[in-house]
Protein backbone atom coordinates (compact mmCIF):
# COMPACT_ATOMS: atom_id res chain seq x y z
CA UNK A 1 0.00 0.00 0.00
CA UNK A 2 1.20 3.49 -0.85
CA UNK A 3 0.12 5.88 1.91
CA UNK A 4 0.50 9.41 0.63
CA UNK A 5 1.46 12.04 3.18
CA UNK A 6 -0.94 14.92 3.76
CA UNK A 7 1.72 17.38 2.70
CA UNK A 8 2.48 17.12 -0.97
CA UNK A 9 1.28 18.14 -4.38
CA UNK A 10 -2.45 18.34 -4.86
CA UNK A 11 -4.23 16.05 -7.26
CA UNK A 12 -5.46 18.87 -9.47
CA UNK A 13 -5.77 17.02 -12.77
CA UNK A 14 -5.45 13.68 -14.47
CA UNK A 15 -1.72 14.30 -15.00
CA UNK A 16 -1.24 14.53 -11.23
CA UNK A 17 -3.15 11.27 -10.86
CA UNK A 18 -0.97 9.66 -13.54
CA UNK A 19 2.14 10.71 -11.63
CA UNK A 20 0.77 9.13 -8.47
CA UNK A 21 -0.15 5.95 -10.37
CA UNK A 22 3.44 5.79 -11.61
CA UNK A 23 4.76 6.20 -8.08
CA UNK A 24 2.45 3.44 -6.81
CA UNK A 25 3.48 1.06 -9.58
CA UNK A 26 7.16 1.79 -9.00
CA UNK A 27 6.91 0.55 -5.41
CA UNK A 28 4.62 -2.37 -6.21
CA UNK A 29 1.61 -0.95 -4.39
CA UNK A 30 -1.84 -2.29 -5.14
CA UNK A 31 -3.67 0.27 -3.02
CA UNK A 32 -3.14 4.02 -2.79
CA UNK A 33 -4.33 5.89 0.30
CA UNK A 34 -4.83 9.52 -0.69
CA UNK A 35 -5.59 12.04 2.06
CA UNK A 36 -8.45 14.47 1.49
CA UNK A 37 -5.92 17.27 2.12
CA UNK A 38 -4.21 16.34 -1.17
CA UNK A 39 -7.34 16.77 -3.29
CA UNK A 40 -7.19 19.79 -5.55
CA UNK A 41 -9.78 22.53 -5.58
CA UNK A 42 -12.92 21.28 -7.25
CA UNK A 43 -12.08 17.57 -6.85
CA UNK A 44 -15.23 16.89 -4.84
CA UNK A 45 -17.35 19.04 -7.17
CA UNK A 46 -18.39 16.37 -9.65
CA UNK A 47 -19.34 18.96 -12.28
CA UNK A 48 -15.61 19.65 -12.79
CA UNK A 49 -15.11 15.99 -13.83
CA UNK A 50 -11.78 16.09 -11.99
CA UNK A 51 -12.64 13.24 -9.61
CA UNK A 52 -13.87 10.98 -12.38
CA UNK A 53 -10.87 11.59 -14.63
CA UNK A 54 -8.33 11.24 -11.83
CA UNK A 55 -9.88 8.15 -10.25
CA UNK A 56 -10.22 6.49 -13.64
CA UNK A 57 -6.41 6.58 -13.97
CA UNK A 58 -6.09 4.35 -10.92
CA UNK A 59 -8.79 1.97 -12.14
CA UNK A 60 -7.22 1.73 -15.61
CA UNK A 61 -3.98 0.49 -14.03
CA UNK A 62 -5.69 -1.98 -11.73
CA UNK A 63 -5.00 -0.02 -8.57
CA UNK A 64 -7.38 0.50 -5.71
CA UNK A 65 -7.55 4.02 -4.39
CA UNK A 66 -8.96 5.23 -1.11
CA UNK A 67 -9.73 8.85 -0.38
CA UNK A 68 -8.93 9.08 3.32
CA UNK A 69 -10.51 11.73 5.52
CA UNK A 70 -13.70 13.56 6.35
CA UNK A 71 -15.72 14.69 3.35
CA UNK A 72 -19.03 14.91 5.20
CA UNK A 73 -19.37 18.66 4.57
CA UNK A 74 -19.03 18.23 0.81
CA UNK A 75 -21.34 15.20 0.81
CA UNK A 76 -23.99 17.13 2.74
CA UNK A 77 -23.98 19.83 0.05
CA UNK A 78 -24.20 17.55 -3.00
CA UNK A 79 -26.65 14.77 -3.73
CA UNK A 80 -24.52 13.75 -6.71
CA UNK A 81 -21.40 13.43 -4.55
CA UNK A 82 -23.32 11.50 -1.89
CA UNK A 83 -24.50 9.05 -4.56
CA UNK A 84 -21.00 8.80 -6.06
CA UNK A 85 -19.45 8.03 -2.67
CA UNK A 86 -22.12 5.44 -1.88
CA UNK A 87 -21.69 3.68 -5.24
CA UNK A 88 -17.89 3.83 -5.03
CA UNK A 89 -17.90 2.30 -1.58
CA UNK A 90 -20.01 -0.61 -2.87
CA UNK A 91 -17.28 -1.46 -5.37
CA UNK A 92 -13.75 -2.76 -5.05
CA UNK A 93 -11.64 -0.07 -6.77
CA UNK A 94 -12.47 3.34 -5.26
CA UNK A 95 -13.36 3.92 -1.64
CA UNK A 96 -13.99 6.88 0.61
CA UNK A 97 -12.95 6.10 4.18
CA UNK A 98 -12.73 8.27 7.30
CA UNK A 99 -9.20 7.20 8.27
CA UNK A 100 -6.50 4.59 7.73
CA UNK A 101 -8.12 2.30 10.29
CA UNK A 102 -11.26 2.33 8.16
CA UNK A 103 -9.20 1.49 5.09
CA UNK A 104 -7.47 -1.39 6.86
CA UNK A 105 -10.86 -2.77 7.95
CA UNK A 106 -12.14 -2.44 4.39
CA UNK A 107 -9.13 -4.31 3.02
CA UNK A 108 -9.54 -7.04 5.64
CA UNK A 109 -13.12 -7.58 4.46
CA UNK A 110 -11.80 -8.54 1.06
Amino acid sequence: MLVCPEAGPAIAGDRDAADLVGEALSVGAQVVALPVARLGAGFLDLSTRLAGEALQKFVNYGLRVAIVGDISGAVAQSTALRDFVRESNRGRQVWFVPDLTGLEARLADG
